[in-house]
């Protein structure tokens, strides 16, 4: 259990999310207008992308364990059910709309910063080639967090991994690994680089959903002793 009261770790989850989707459409905004080769455009957001996760992962982790996403929220809720130090219901239940509300929050932001008006996304992503892609992004995501965070690794290091991690996965996924339902929400209220159309955000949430599940129970048949997170940073 955090030291903290929920109301912080609650904010921290809220700016969390906010901040990870402000550096994801802010600099795919920035990229759109520096550069007119698309390869390079998806280089500079991931690069953006994968650092400023890391970054926020080593600031707020001591506070709310730094999930950001709704996904990994409830698996690592169910992975910890039967541990002294599960995570209540109510802290679920807290984080995943402050997850959501955040990520919509900093796609605003970053329109705000850029001068781009917040309009839903025409940008139609979900075939099924993004389907499969969404949830191996997300398995993978999902399973590098808690099998890390069960073999006791430091926060400097799950920091680390998680952002290589999403960096990889821009490039190795179709989809470009949005891997996070507090994310891809938040990405249809911005037409811009980032952003997706209303109409796809049901198969990728789904896709999500079955990539945690996956993680889940890799994380239990490759990890099952987890030990003490190693809190230093």
């Amino acid at each position: 259990m955090s030291p903290h009261p929920l109301w912080r770790r609650t904010l921290a989850e809220f700016l969390g999310a906010g901040m990870l989707v402000t550096v994801v459409v802010g600099s795919g905004i920035a990229a759109q207008r520096l550069s007119a080769d698309v390869g390079l455009q998806l280089l500079e957001n991931a690069l953006a992308t994968a650092m400023g996760l890391g970054v926020l992962i080593v600031l707020l982790a001591s506070v709310s364990g730094a999930h950001f996403n709704p996904v990994v929220s409830l698996a690592i809720a169910v992975l910890e059910h039967r541990s002294p130090k599960r995570m209540p219901m109510r802290e679920l239940a807290a984080y995943i709309p402050a997850q959501i509300a955040g990520g919509i929050g900093g796609a605003a932001l970053a329109n705000a910063m850029f001068d781009v008006p917040t309009t839903l996304s025409t940008t139609d992503r979900a075939t099924p080639a993004t389907f499969l892609a969404e949830v191996v992004a997300t398995a993978g995501l999902v399973l590098v967090i808690t099998g890390l965070i069960r073999v006791g690794q430091s926060i400097a290091v799950i920091a680390t991994a998680v952002g290589c991690y999403i960096g990889a996965a821009y490039w190795f996924t179709s989809s470009t690994s949005f891997a996070n339902p507090a994310v891809t929400i938040g990405r249809v209220f911005t037409d811009t680089f980032a952003g997706i159309a209303p109409a796809s955000v049901l198969p990728f949430l789904i896709a999500q959903v079955v990539g945690a599940g996956i993680a889940v129970g890799a994380a239990v048949a490759l990890f099952p002793h987890p030990r003490p997170l190693d809190g230093r940073s």
